[in-house]
């Protein structure tokens, strides 16, 4: 029988770190931290188009992002071409 693929950063509680790299890659390449990398990836947000249909205040409340990750998140936005908060 065929295993499945875990959709989860956890298991068996423990987190899946490799999980996270598969999908975090835009996130390091801007400098934002690893809290801040896994709670974008958390929230499904895997790339600045997907960042676009997110506000800055949905951003702020996510757990492991900080006022400096949501500062390199604006600088990202304003150096993309025609991106911006929603």
């Amino acid at each position: 029988m065929a295993s499945k693929k875990s959709k989860c950063a956890v298991r068996r509680g423990e987190v899946d770190l490799d999980w996270y790299s598969q999908r975090d890659q835009i996130w390091r390449e801007i400098g934002l931290s690893a809290p801040a990398r896994r709670a974008l990836v958390n929230a499904g947000v895997l790339k600045l188009n997907d960042l676009s249909k997110k506000s800055r205040s949905e951003i702020e409340k996510l757990h492991g992002m900080g006022p400096s990750g949501v500062r390199i998140l604006d600088r990202a936005l304003k150096k993309s071409k025609g991106l911006k908060w929603r």
